[in-house]
């Protein structure tokens, strides 16, 4: 369960623990994230066009890292270091509920993405989760703390959990490894393990060429979230001066108001991840992929 998605305060333990109560029942539902009201996107999601996180050198953050720490009576202490990490169990997934919220690093957090969260590995890094049934693999930035739910080990976005396929099961059997980003990016071509969805793609190998895949008419990069329509304007025009692709800002009223940047619909792979570099190098923004 995604029991926990930032920093703590007294009554957000509080909130949190009367949440597990009420909502969870013992092991959880068989479909669904494993919070109260939590579940997946409204609309069905092709995860054939999200690719994997990209590991890369990140700092870790001051944000999400403090060592020790305890929820719900028991006490957790940060590893110092993700290399090495290798960690075998069962895996959970959260999704709608808390999609744009913050995660324990103040990230807003996106169904959308490949992310994940853990109650030890330092925030951020990255690791390969592999479905033990099945034997499909993803890698995920893990930029969040949880889950505090029984024996789970990691709590996966919905993307990642489909992915995997076990996003109607709601748990999974999987084998957690980090990733050291200075080995991953010598050894690795760029944007690798993109298409490796075997219930989409039937060759097991990943394709070599991303414009082999048009993309959904609705889909779009995600680049900013705002709770000023002021300031989702303001970075809308920066984007827009580096790029063609048409820029909007879209409201969003519920579960909070909250203004989206977006760009597209955008119609190809090789068009996505070229405007997904551009971003990271020129504005230093990660965004993801939405389907609006």
């Amino acid at each position: 369960m995604k029991a926990i998605s930032r920093r703590f305060t007294p009554w957000a333990v509080l909130a949190v623990t009367v949440l597990l109560f009420q909502g969870c029942g013992g092991s959880g539902s068989s479909k669904g994230g494993y919070g109260y009201g939590d579940g997946p996107p409204p609309k069905d999601v092709d995860v054939a066009h999200i690719p994997d996180a990209v590991p890369k050198v990140e700092p870790v953050t001051k944000a999400g890292n403090k060592s020790p720490y305890t929820v719900f009576g028991k006490t957790y202490e940060v590893l110092p270091s993700s290399l090495g990490f290798r960690q075998q169990g069962m895996a959970s997934w959260y999704g709608n509920k808390f999609h744009g919220r913050n995660t324990s690093n103040g990230e807003p957090y996106s169904m959308y993405e490949m992310t994940a969260a853990h109650k030890t590995l330092p925030i951020p890094c990255y690791v390969r989760v592999t479905n033990v049934e099945n034997g499909r693999s993803v890698i995920v930035r893990v930029n969040d703390r949880g889950p505090f739910h029984g024996d789970r080990i990691i709590d996966l976005s919905y993307v990642a959990a489909k992915k995997l396929g076990y996003s109607d099961r709601g748990t999974a059997k999987v084998i957690v490894e980090a990733i050291d980003p200075l080995k991953y990016q010598k050894n690795s071509v760029e944007q690798p393990h993109i298409y490796s969805q075997p219930s989409v793609i039937p060759s097991a190998q990943p394709v070599a060429s991303a414009d082999d895949y048009s993309l959904p008419g609705n889909t779009y990069l995600q680049v900013g979230a705002f709770s000023t329509h002021t300031a989702a304007s303001t970075l809308s025009q920066k984007v827009q001066s580096l790029t063609e692709v048409p820029v909007v800002v879209r409201q969003q009223s519920q579960p909070t108001t909250l203004y989206k940047v977006l760009v597209g619909p955008l119609s190809d792979n090789d068009t996505l991840l070229n405007l997904r570099n551009l971003l990271q190098q020129r504005e230093n923004i990660s965004p993801f992929v939405v389907y609006e």
